[in-house]
């Protein structure tokens, strides 16, 4: 059963400077993405702008808009490189009170902008 769904555009130039980006991350992202976007090398902004619109998109999905700590919805890769959500505290707390069991995630980019689709599912 579809719980919720949020959908979030970034601006992948909004990420392009390397000291504005590493500031941004720093707020704004967990270990774990900082490292990966660090190793994306030259498509670093692109992956940042990805991870920031997936993030948004997912408190959209939980009804919640920027209400819970950006630091809660986790982005994570599996093996092939497809973006999964990984929740804590809040975001979490939020997804199990709404009855919800899984989000996915689907990210693209395209003209200059990261575009991010979450669908919570109960």
């Amino acid at each position: 059963m579809l719980i919720g769904i949020g959908l979030d555009l970034c601006e992948i130039a909004r990420m392009g400077n390397e000291n504005a980006r590493a500031m941004f991350t720093e707020r704004f992202f967990n270990a774990e993405e900082r490292a990966y976007v660090e190793a994306r090398g030259a498509a670093a902004a692109q992956s940042a702008a990805g991870i920031f619109a997936a993030k948004e998109a997912a408190l959209k999905a939980l009804g919640c808009g920027i209400a819970l700590p950006l630091t809660d919805v986790g982005v994570t890769h599996d093996e092939a490189g497809a973006p999964r959500y990984r929740l804590c505290g809040e975001a979490a707390a939020k997804m199990a009170a709404l009855g919800g069991k899984a989000m996915h995630l689907s990210i693209t980019h395209e003209g200059g902008m990261a575009a991010a689709v979450a669908i919570l599912e109960g």
